[in-house]
């Protein structure tokens, strides 16, 4: 298996990877636009930063499974991907508590001022009065948008800090905020308006575009912190720099629209940095990420030279709509299955989930298949006339 990593990855996967017999091709600074020529013949992909384009995937002829080394996919052409059977995997969770503790540590840095303060300080400048006015933690409200694995490794933080923990996302419940001891949200407006800290936790996508916007920064208390370690188009920059300016909003950010694709590069985001506390999107970088991430991409990759299966795949339906089922026991002998789809297809039926398991002893199977229309009598009388077909239930 020949496998190109696009990025900086931990030595602990790229030996596993190697110790696997894996053919490894490493090009820690490779960008979106050098991608294309780099992929080759890969059968598989490995990245963590890199943008996959289009591009990248029509050039890939070998690439079968593309695997970002960290949670989010909106790096990567998911839906090109897709049309061209290419599987895409992630590692959920593996950087849960590095991100949660990035986030605390902007919570407190912004409502303490330590960036500010440093900088000063940094100047040989000693402002003690200035610095003195910070609002503190205990007592007070956060208000956690999106309630995932990440959500809940903030809410556990804030609890720990004796703050009263509120929450809003769309899958929250009154019985899972109960069970968690979270007061439940019904709306961002309720949540912005009783929080005094904000800390927001949402995925990329369609419907999370741009959800934190004018109406939301209206809604939020004068002088409240404000925490996006999610991603960058979540959030209006336009209208979270006018809070910041008309409502003495505290933000911590450590994601961006137009983040550059490169590690080390000129950031065009600089008007609406200087007004905030911010990181360069380092939520998932610590050792402990790092080191958890490279054992799951070496399982990724592990598991799918073994079965051919892609763990932790986004765009591989587990499960089809297909309304009919059907089942054929059969002897386990050579061309059994392909007799079986070559009925089908004369048919004009299209098989959307198939699966063929082995009895004990190996001398039967079951195969069953889900067909997006149901096989007619004539095709049913021809499957059981087939050599070492046992029997046929539509």
């Amino acid at each position: 298996m020949k496998i190109l990593v696009a990025d900086s990855l931990s030595h602990l996967a790229t030996d596993a990877l190697t110790a696997l017999g894996a053919d490894l091709s490493i090009h820690p600074d490779a960008t979106a636009e050098s991608l294309p020529s780099l992929v080759g013949d890969n059968d598989v992909l490995i990245v963590r930063s890199t943008k996959v384009t289009q591009e990248t995937i029509d050039a890939g002829g070998s690439l079968s499974l593309i695997v970002r080394a960290g949670a989010g996919t909106n790096t990567i052409d998911t839906a090109a991907a897709s049309r061209r059977g290419i599987a895409v995997a992630n590692c959920p969770g593996m950087n849960t508590d590095a991100v949660a503790e990035l986030t605390f540590g902007m919570i407190v840095a912004a409502d303490r001022r330590i960036v500010d303060a440093a900088i000063d300080l940094r100047s040989g400048r000693w402002r003690k009065k200035q610095y003195s006015a910070a609002r503190g933690l205990k007592g007070r409200t956060i208000g956690i948008v999106g309630l995932g694995a990440i959500g809940l490794a903030v809410a556990r933080r804030a609890a720990a800090f004796g703050m009263n923990v509120g929450a809003w996302s769309r899958s929250l419940t009154p019985e899972v905020a109960e069970q968690h001891g979270i007061a439940r949200f019904e709306s961002l407006a309720e949540l912005a308006a009783s929080s005094d800290v904000v800390s927001v936790h949402l995925a990329a996508a369609a419907e999370t575009r741009r959800i934190i916007a004018e109406d939301f920064f209206a809604a939020m208390k004068n002088g409240a912190v404000f925490v996006n370690t999610s991603r960058g188009d979540v959030v209006d920059p336009d209208a979270l720099r006018a809070a910041i300016e008309t409502k003495a909003i505290k933000a911590a950010l450590d994601v961006f629209d137009d983040e550059p694709a490169a590690g080390d590069a000129p950031f065009a985001a600089g008007e609406i940095a200087a007004v905030v506390t911010g990181t360069p999107h380092i939520g998932a970088s610590t050792d402990q990420a790092s080191d958890a991430i490279a054992a799951e991409v070496v399982r990724i990759v592990s598991s799918y030279a073994e079965t051919g299966r892609p763990v932790n795949a986004v765009n591989v339906v587990e499960k089809t709509d297909a309304p009919y089922t059907l089942v054929v026991r059969h002897y386990n002998r050579v061309g059994v299955l392909a007799a079986i789809l070559v009925e089908i297809r004369n048919a004009g039926i299209n098989v959307e989930e198939m699966e063929n398991r082995i009895f004990s002893g190996g001398v039967a199977a079951s195969c069953r298949l889900k067909l997006d229309e149901a096989a007619p009598a004539e095709t049913i009388a021809k499957l059981r006339q087939i050599e070492n077909v046992i029997q046929v239930v539509a």
